[in-house]
């Protein structure tokens, strides 16, 4: 038996008896995989040698390299985490693996981030960065680099998110139909298309209720638990409402901690909507109302929208769903 990293497409050819192009064809991961009985023992005999696909090399010799990187603010913060999994996996099915890199909210970070990306040989970007002001998808695009925004759209590059309008709606649509007028909402920074048009949704369903959204209504921050924090003190200091839509989860669980410092009680006297629906939103001592973002769905749309052949839907938007718990109630008359 040969070495295992020393096994080459040749040595399992003479050992199966076949040619060295029936075995690249068939241990070729990208193609359908066939069940003839040439196939099933040339992928028999791989086995036995310890045979391992170079795909490295492999990819050189096409021209690629299997590789997709991905651009994300932070992974600290758990919405870019399961973002960049689902995006992992998404690649992983169409025979890709992914690479990450971190740029902060830093455009200048970005740019190096992506040239250092792009020196690696990526066979494309996906950018689940958050910036509005952004000035490199525009630049991938007149270098003509494949690449898709992830979470969110410039309006013309290929991109795949939540519809965060729907979500927001959906979120307010809850509370006003529980009863809810004084409504304050705690989101996002300015720069990110996420909390605007979260925000957006949040204005037309007060709208249909006959109810104004006052600037004073609306605290933008990060998307941190921190951040959450301040936020709900600057809510609960200045007015007394009934409920707070957190345009994230991390912000509401910050808004629930401020909540508590100021003698509010989410589920009784508060009630609570995050969005994103992480996890540990179902886990908290009170479990968050939130909006169910299907992040698999978003990944899988901005790894197709790489290889999309032109004339394809460029921007994809996925439908979230409002999931109830006990961080929201009925106002009592």
């Amino acid at each position: 038996m040969a070495d295992r990293g020393s096994v080459t497409l040749r040595d399992v050819a003479e050992a199966a008896g076949v040619s060295v192009s029936t075995v690249s064809r068939v241990l070729d991961e990208r193609a359908p995989r066939s069940q003839s009985a040439t196939a099933v023992r040339v992928r028999q005999v791989a086995d036995e040698l310890g045979y391992r696909r170079n795909a490295y090399a492999s990819g050189l010799r096409r021209g690629q390299t299997g590789t997709i990187g991905v651009l994300v603010p932070r992974l600290t913060d758990t919405v870019m985490a399961l973002m960049f999994e689902a995006l992992e996996r998404a690649a992983r099915a169409r025979g890709y693996f992914a690479v990450v890199a971190t740029c902060g909210d830093d455009p200048e970070s970005e740019r190096s981030s992506t040239e250092i990306l792009l020196e690696r040989g990526v066979d494309g970007l996906v950018l689940a960065t958050a910036r509005l002001d952004d000035e490199l998808p525009a630049a991938l695009r007149a270098r003509g680099i494949r690449h898709s925004l992830a979470l969110r759209t410039d309006g013309v590059s290929p991109s795949s998110l939540g519809d965060d309008d729907m979500g927001g709606y959906l979120a307010v649509r809850h509370l006003v139909d529980l009863g809810h007028r004084d409504i304050a909402i705690v989101t996002g920074p300015r720069f990110a298309s996420s909390a605007n048009g979260r925000v957006e949704g949040a204005r037309r369903a007060l709208a249909e209720a006959g109810l104004a959204l006052d600037a004073e209504r609306v605290v933008y921050a990060g998307y941190g638990i921190d951040e959450g924090v301040e936020a709900g003190r600057a809510v609960f200091t200045s007015s007394r409402p009934t409920a707070v839509f957190a345009a994230n989860d991390n912000l509401a669980i910050g808004v629930m901690r401020a909540a508590h410092l100021a003698g509010r009680v989410v589920g009784d006297d508060l009630s609570l909507v995050g969005y994103n629906d992480i996890p540990l939103a179902s886990r908290l001592p009170v479990p968050l109302t939130t909006v169910h973002v299907p992040f698999d769905q978003i990944a899988a749309g901005a790894i197709d929208l790489l290889f999309a052949p032109p004339g394809e839907a460029t921007i994809r938007k996925v439908l979230p769903t409002l999931m109830p718990r006990a961080s929201t109630t009925r106002v009592v008359e």
